[in-house]
């Protein structure tokens, strides 16, 4: 069988002599959508940043596209097509949104910039409104708006965010999930971290429940909705 486009394949480190991952795997496809979910505590955002190089793994690999990156630092995976969203200061206040897209696209020399914006301008028109305000006078949900629009204009074949609806309200959570569909659609791999575990288990390709910094549960986002354990368990019943 041909290898997923990502793997972080049996992945074991942590931060310090601490593991927090235990021969952890995560994997997406071209053009899929990847969660993890998993309770407080259980190394899902750390996974993640283990596939983007920003911890060291004692045991393990991270490959894309078939080439191991596992010694990597995280700019250089950026160059290979990974962009990162993280969950929190993932925005410049100071600057407009504009000023925020044009710093996403510091790593291109190409000539479609522009065509990219206004790419992004489509998929999110409120920030083609508000493209002259400074990204810090925005709501919640518009800032991780040009959060994943600045990781959009480094033209990623993977894009990786760390909880993209926290502290937003449903309808805006309702918004993102639909933005992030447009984007997989694109061929863009998605691979999310999200602590509304069921929302984005409707929307995945793929989901891993993690516990403890190992896979408990890996399947289809639909037959994890349907487990009974992983519903008794991980989603409310």
């Amino acid at each position: 069988m041909a290898e997923p486009f990502l793997i972080g394949e049996a992945m074991t480190g942590g931060y310090g002599p601490v593991d927090i991952l235990h021969s952890c795997t995560i994997a997406v496809e071209k053009g899929e959508i990847a969660v993890i979910v998993g309770p407080n505590g259980a190394g899902k955002s750390t996974a993640m940043k283990a596939v983007f190089g920003m911890l060291n793994l004692r045991q393990g690999a991270v490959r894309l596209g078939g080439e191991d990156i596992t010694k990597l630092s995280p700019q250089a995976r950026v160059r290979k097509g990974m962009g990162f969203v993280p969950q929190t200061s993932n925005i410049f206040t100071s600057m407009t949104v504009e000023e925020n897209l044009e710093m996403g696209a510091f790593i291109r020399s190409d000539d479609t910039i522009a065509q990219t914006m206004e790419q992004v301008y489509d998929l999110f028109p409120i920030l083609r409104e508000k493209r002259h305000q400074p990204a810090g006078q925005l709501s919640g949900g518009q800032r991780q708006q040009v959060a994943v629009g600045r990781a959009l204009m480094t033209q990623p074949r993977v894009l990786m965010l760390d909880e993209p609806t926290a502290g937003v309200s449903p309808i805006v959570m309702d918004e993102l999930f639909d933005r992030i569909i447009e984007i997989a659609r694109t061929g863009i791999s998605i691979l999310m971290v999200e602590q509304n575990a069921r929302q984005a288990l409707e929307i995945a390709d793929k989901g891993y429940v993690l516990v403890q910094g190992s896979n408990r549960f890996t399947d289809t986002g639909k037959a994890l909705l349907a487990d009974p354990e992983v519903r008794k368990s991980f989603l409310g019943g």
